[in-house]
């Protein structure tokens, strides 16, 4: 069994006095100093330490004495292990359930046995060493060598793994032992025994003959006298020695030290002979308790229980068997049942012991570690936790962002632990005068001296008077409480937040609709967690770290999460349309709404004075960013939203928004202005410019305005009516359709007869299909187009489709006029009758009815077939959904197991718990990635500097010339200020530089076109390039503050922050495959799927992929001719015809090219090239072994006619053995079938190549798109630029190009499936995944394999995969765990390294130096005494 050490650290030194000495003798001085486990040390436990360790020995096999039902004296259940119910007495401490953990025994085995974790560990052991002297199984020389390579103090476990290895497969060749001379064969398990049995095949292969010799001489006169032994032996396979535990036993204890240490075994923490089991450990009674019946007197016994009362049993017929002596076979019998029985002790799963039809595997040792339910993710990683509450969630725009309102039930339940203080004394008096049962309240108090005391009893009042500083009054939640809101599944931190507690009647969560983006939460029955922390210190954490405020943006790519959202922008849509027009009561009215009438409001001049003063829905939209002159928010920028279409400020759909110092100059606010993943609207610019506080109570504002102004102003609903078409548009809908069936049935018309123009890569049906493809796709597009047109401004599904609160034109068009092409895998609707999709078509129809198109709205209604064929379309997104659910998870847990302990250091490291260096600087600039600003850089110096000109107009000064300007730019820049930032700014520097260079050209450029009138130069400045030196100086200061508040953090966790942002967007992808670049032939997949291949680093993926970029990518037949020398061509390709030819001077196949499809095809080809090839085969390629028997006469050219060949059959009859002769005829045949095979032009690996086409500013460029493998191939290939191609498989990149190209490849390839699916992720996240692959010199998986050689944790591996297995390994191995990972400290409970544990805090001491002369003078004061 593992033995886990425990070693502990002393944090502070006793201080005690030393104690008289007439006190009397203590064994133990206790001490109080606070102790931390430093380490955790594995080993094997022997079996007189086993004995040591338990309390007695376990004889009976006996539970309980009857009739009295006590647990009977020497049993499983004595009361010495511990007790198992709350009443009884541990009989060894004298302690009850709560306080004592239980006490181990032990059972002395009859015989040895095998343990089943260690058994692979003693193969390797038993082949390793000499089954005679048992001395390792290598030369003198050798064995110094890798003594010395183990005894590396630099040698960590991967490497000593690979020379154990190494040390196995030496030994394995060794048949006669360098020490002593004697035989060693292969040692083996027994595969399909009923029991473990180990073999030594001692007499095997031709070294062991004189040894066989050598036994059978022994065995003579034993054979003579019993013929069944000789029967026996005389079986064609040669016998085998049988290795039992005794023997093993023996071998093992001989092993010296130092031939441990070469096998990787600690002779100090465990002796090889420690594996072979002699004594067994019987665990305490608490772990495994015995549950009473309520009716009946009896008990339900645990598994270990029951399976120890076996062991016991056939531990003492064992003993009995040894003592009286019978036959040897019952002895082995009663042996092998005992090594059975102690098996599956360890481990109830143990493969190949046969199990009753039924029954259920025994839950044993190894099962209650493993698995999800297991102590280690069960119990130790994640527990169950009080002061938590879940309920239903509901939405309520009146509370702010960061509360939440709590049932009164839930705050009349969950509790905080209060210190009375004098601050306080009054209030939490009055609390406990009001109980248990009145809000607020407080339902106990823990008094000073230790005691509990219940409010739900006793005279409260009498209570409250009594009460001191120092009691703690578990009082009610009440308003203001940090809790702590969670929603499953939690995918990325923001899913857990730190809210304000609102206390309200009813039963459910609220919290505002504009936090339901982090939480993925909507409000169709979700239900939602909350925690109460119950420290001070835990709530200070909670809202600085996690509190909403702080986390308004997604760490993925800094985007702002937490934004208006569905009929929030549906009303500022609607307020802020150019014809809204309100009159002074209907204006005051509704500015009231922002601050709940409680603040005082400027009310500006009016847009329109005559015959009516009024106000615009735009004015009220900036009152509520600016309602006086105390709180200005002086936003100045400029965005293009959903419904821009051009003359940006005079758009006729009022499509862009411009702010100047926060008044609303023009366009509509949507979803781009303050709704959320947009980096340019107005939420993101103020959390930037104004901080994350201004933010969140813009969000609060706008949403009590929101709700009130829908309720009581302008309502808003949808009907049938919103949906219903026009006679107008129902007639252009036909005539569409009616077009789109033509030009569909013209197509496949034109495939029937064989005429249809084939696509790059695709034959006649895949061409077919495309173009079938893109005229039904555009028939949905241009009806979905119309009916946008012909929808009024107020419909309601419009306006939620262009402010973006909810739907898209798609929508509409599918509701109004038409729903479309169904597609199942990427295609139309594929023959699920014989020949036809369903029976109520024609056989072999294409019509676009007949292949899954729909006709029909959902507004008139869809015909059978069309219904059926819309639930085929659905039910693959719901498959894909639930399928994809279960992997993102499982990629999750992976991914956040490989990065979790990954943290900025002090140096600007990217660390791992070891200490070991990931990245020198965090994604190669330091910087956070949710700091960043939309152009992914920390300062967007366009909208900076118009924010300046906006803020510092600066009338009175002059322009700076070009050359002022970037002379004042270069002396700010070498300020100390900013060259602190280097080396990481460098790029930071550069922008700036770069951006003042572009001004000044502008500049430069005005004035040449002016020539030279600088005061028209100023004036046509202004809003471009125009800079004085106040303006200058306020640029360079506001881009400093900004990027030096853009760097990551010491402490940052970066690898879980990294992992969450690459998992939780797989839940956004659904389709399994694209088309590659528009080419309908090539899938390449895509999502999940993709995804999985690049974190486990496959080594074959689904659609390998070589984008080959040509030499002359201008030329469409040099294109060809590039890819002919690359694609693998057969001579079937290029063959007219095959003949087969029986004549009298002899039998040959006539083969016959094709000259016109080598000529178009631009293959270079010829009989010449066709001979070499049958004759000589590919390079790597293995030749079929009837062309291996054709020689230089076989294959031959016909005279007079180039393209044709002829190839005899070989004469075979003559070299091969009789009984292997085969008739001509069999060998024309096979010939024939071969031929068509042989690759006569191209790579073998690579399965085909299309010519992909791209219009690049209206010039066409020519590319190679390569199915298949081959990457060092297709770069030396002639006319390919090899600098600019790669493959999308990662470890041939890393094969061919090395590991720096594969960690570049990495984070390209995850980017450009996220791209695909529209998802943003910011570079920085990729690049350390693709470091975590890499640092190691190879690239590693996320994957068991991957992560065990990416960490030496002990615990870490066990609580990721394999749990027991690593366990094992450790205790075989002496190896030892530091504690300083997260799952390593979670587990321990100790703080984790990282974040706020990161820092250290040390005390400065006035350490008195002593001088020598001090020290002698103190030495002779001592010698004189």
């Amino acid at each position: 069994m593992a033995a886990h050490n425990v070693s502990w650290v002393v944090d502070d030194k006793d201080q005690d006095e030393e104690a008289p000495s007439s006190s009397r003798k203590m064994l133990v001085k206790q001490d109080l100093a606070p102790k931390k486990i430093s380490s955790i040390q594995f080993g094997l436990l022997s079996a007189g330490e086993i004995q040591r360790l338990a309390e007695f020995q376990v004889t009976s096999r006996e539970l309980f004495s009857m009739p009295s039902r006590n647990p009977a004296p020497g049993g499983c259940l004595d009361p010495r292990l511990g007790v198992s119910d709350k009443n009884s007495v541990c009989q060894t401490c004298k302690r009850k359930l709560v306080d004592c953990a239980g006490h181990f025994g032990y059972i002395r085995l009859a015989l040895p046995v095998f343990h089943i974790g260690y058994l692979r560990h003693t193969l390797h052991l038993l082949q390793s060493v000499c089954k005679s002297c048992s001395r390792i199984l290598l030369d003198n020389s050798d064995r110094e060598m890798f003594l010395a390579k183990m005894r590396n103090p630099r040698a960590d476990t991967s490497a000593k793994n690979s020379i154990l290895k190494k040390v196995i497969e030496k030994c394995k060749k060794h048949r006669t032992c360098p020490n002593c001379g004697a035989v060693n064969g292969t040692v083996k398990k027994i595969t399909g025994a009923p029991t473990l049995k180990i073999v030594h095949e001692k007499y095997k292969g031709r070294h062991a003959e004189g040894e066989l010799d050598r036994l059978m001489q022994n065995l003579d006169l034993a054979m003579e006298n019993n013929k069944d032994l000789s029967s026996a032996i005389k079986v064609t396979t040669p016998p085998m020695e049988d290795l039992l535990p005794t023997k093993v036993l023996e071998i093992f204890r001989h092993i010296p030290d130092s031939d441990c240490e070469i096998l990787w075994v600690d002779p100090q923490i465990g002796r090889p002979e420690n594996l072979i089991l002699q004594n067994l450990l019987v665990p305490p009674v608490p772990i495994r308790p015995s549950v009473q019946l309520d009716f009946g007197g009896g008990s339900n016994e645990d598994d270990l229980t029951v399976k120890l009362q076996e062991i016991l049993d056939v531990n003492v017929a064992l003993e009995l068997a040894l003592t009286k002596g019978p036959h040897t076979k019952t002895i082995m019998e009663e042996w092998d049942f005992l090594q059975v029985q102690v098996a599956q002790y360890i481990n109830g799963e143990t493969p190949g012991i046969q199990r009753p039809i039924g029954a259920k595997p025994m839950r044993g040792l190894c099962q209650r570690l493993k698995g999800k339910q297991g102590r280690f993710r069960g119990n130790l990683s994640g527990k169950r936790v009080d002061f938590s509450a879940r309920t239903v969630i509901s939405p309520d725009p009146n509370l702010k962002v960061n509360e939440v309102g709590v049932p009164m039930r839930v705050a009349m339940t969950m509790t905080f632990p209060e210190t009375v203080s004098r601050y306080n004394k009054k209030k939490l008096q009055q609390l406990v005068r009001n109980g248990p049962n009145k809000h607020p309240g407080a339902n106990m108090i823990r008094m000073g001296d230790g005691f509990v005391r219940s409010l739900a009893f006793g005279d409260r009042e009498k209570i409250a008077n009594s009460l001191w500083y120092g009691d703690v009054v578990e009082r009610h939640m009440e308003d203001g409480d940090i809790v702590l809101f969670n929603r499953q599944p939690s995918l990325h931190k923001v899913s857990i937040m730190a809210h304000k507690a609102k206390v309200m009647e009813w039963r459910t969560f609220r919290f505002n609709t504009c936090v339901c983006a982090p939480y993925n939460a909507d409000f169709d029955g979700d239900e939602m967690n909350m925690h109460l922390p119950q420290t001070e210190e835990a709530r200070t954490e909670a809202s600085m770290l996690m509190g909403v405020h702080n986390n308004l943006t997604t760490p993925r790519n800094g985007e702002p999460l937490v934004a208006a959202s569905q009929d929030f922008l549906t009303c500022s849509y609607l307020l802020t349309q150019n014809d809204r027009f309100y009159t002074f009561e209907q204006f005051c009215s509704i500015v009231t709404y922002f601050g709940d009438a409680d603040e005082h409001i400027d009310v500006p001049a009016p847009t329109i004075l005559k015959p009516i003063r009024l106000w615009t829905g735009k004015q009220i939209f900036t009152m509520m960013l600016r309602p006086n002159k105390d709180n200005l928010i002086d936003v100045t920028f400029e965005t293009k939203e959903k419904n821009y279409s051009e003359d940006k400020y005079f758009c006729k759909n009022d499509g862009y928004v411009a702010f100047r110092n926060g008044e609303l100059i023009s366009g509509n606010i949507a979803k781009k202005t303050i709704g959320d993943g947009s980096k340019t609207g107005l939420i993101y610019i103020i959390i930037r410019d104004y901080g994350s506080i201004k933010s969140a109570n813009l969000l609060d504002r706008w949403s009590k305005l929101c709700g009130r102004y829908m309720g009581n102003h302008k309502g808003f609903s949808i009907g049938i009516s919103d949906v219903t078409p026009s006679d107008e548009l129902t007639k252009m809908k036909h005539d569409i359709l009616l077009e789109g069936y033509k030009k569909a049935e013209a197509n496949i018309d034109l495939y029937e007869k064989g005429e249809l123009e084939l696509r790059p890569g695709c034959d006649m049906m895949q061409s077919l299909e495309e173009i079938l493809n893109g005229i039904l796709g555009r028939l949905r597009e241009s009806a979905g187009q119309e009916a946008m047109k012909q929808l009024p401004w107020s419909n309601a599904p419009r306006i939620m489709a262009t402010c973006g609160s909810k739907g898209s034109p798609l929508n509409i068009s599918q509701m109004i006029s038409c729903v479309g092409q169904q597609a199942v895998g990427g295609m139309r609707i594929q023959n699920g009758f014989v020949d036809r999709t369903l029976p109520h078509f024609e056989y072999n129809s294409l019509t676009p009815s007949a292949k899954g198109f729909v006709a029909n709205s959902f507004y008139t209604g869809l015909t059978a077939t069309e219904f059926f064929f819309h639930a085929m379309g659905g039910r693959e997104g719901l498959v894909d959904t639930a399928v994809k659910t279960a992997e993102t998870g499982y990629m999750a847990r992976r991914l956040m197991k490989a990065l979790e302990d990954l943290s900025m250091q002090y140096d600007t490291t990217v660390r791992n718990s070891e200490n070991i260096v990931v990245q020198f600087i965090y994604g190669d600039d330091g910087l956070n990635p949710s700091n960043m600003e939309n152009n992914d850089r920390p300062v967007d110096f366009d909208r900076l500097s118009m924010s300046i000109r906006e803020q510092l107009p600066c009338r009175d000064e002059s322009i700076l010339s070009p050359d002022d300007l970037m002379k004042i730019v270069q002396s700010k820049l070498n300020e100390q200020r900013f060259q602190a930032l280097l080396p990481e700014g460098r790029e930071f520097l550069n922008e700036i530089e770069c951006y003042f260079e572009s001004m000044s050209q502008k500049q430069q450029n005005l004035i040449v076109e002016l020539k030279g009138d600088l005061d028209d130069v100023d004036r046509l400045a202004w809003n471009s390039c125009r800079y004085t030196a106040n303006q200058l100086e306020s640029f360079l200061d506001r881009a400093l503050a900004k990027c030096t508040a853009a760097y990551v953090e010491p402490g940052e966790a970066v690898g879980a922050v990294g992992a969450q942002s690459i998992s939780e967007p797989g839940t956004q992808m659904t389709l399994k495959t694209f088309h590659f670049s528009g080419i309908s032939s090539m899938n390449v997949t895509l999502g999940v799927p993709r995804l999985k291949e690049i974190i486990n680093a496959s080594k074959m993926i689904s659609t390998p992929i070589i984008t080959v970029k040509l030499e002359q990518d201008d030329n469409k037949i040099a294109a060809r001719v590039v890819k002919a020398g690359i694609e693998k061509t057969t001579l079937g390709e290029v063959t007219k015809c095959m003949k087969e030819v029986f004549s009298p001077s002899g039998c040959y196949i006539s083969i016959e090219l094709d000259m016109d499809a080598i000529e178009q095809l631009k293959l270079n080809v010829n009989s010449d090239s066709v001979r070499t090839s049958i004759l000589h085969g590919s390079k790597g390629i293995t030749r079929p072994a009837v062309l291996r028997l054709l020689n230089d006469s076989n294959v031959k050219i016909k005279k007079g006619c180039k393209h044709k060949l002829r190839v005899f059959v070989p004469d075979v009859n003559d070299s091969e053995k009789p009984e292997k002769r085969r008739t001509t005829y069999f060998i024309m045949q096979e010939l024939k079938n071969t031929l068509p095979g042989v690759i006569v032009q191209g790579i073998p690996s690579v399965n085909r190549a299309v010519i992909n086409e791209t219009d690049k500013d209206g010039k066409q460029t020519y590319n190679l798109l390569v199915e298949g493998y081959g990457l060092q191939d297709v770069m030396g290939s002639p006319g390919i630029d090899g600098h600019h191609t790669w493959t999308n498989h990662i470890l041939e990149v890393e094969d061919v190009l090395g590991v720096e190209a594969a960690r570049a490849q990495v984070a390209s390839e995850i980017s450009y499936i996220m791209g695909a699916y529209g998802i943003g992720i910011d570079n920085r996240h990729l690049l350390l995944l693709s470091d975590v692959m890499t640092f190691k010199g190879e690239v590693l998986g996320i994957t068991r394999f991957g992560v065990s050689k990416m960490r030496e944790s002990v615990l870490h591996l066990a609580s990721f995969e394999k749990t027991t297995d690593h366990l094992f390994d450790a205790a075989v191995h002496g190896r030892s765990d530091e504690i300083v990972g997260v799952s390593e400290c979670i587990i321990m409970g100790t703080p984790i390294p990282i974040g706020t544990g990161l820092p250290s805090t040390f005390w400065k001491c006035n350490v008195v130096k002593e001088t020598n002369e001090s020290k002698k003078r103190a030495f002779r004061n001592k010698q004189s005494k």
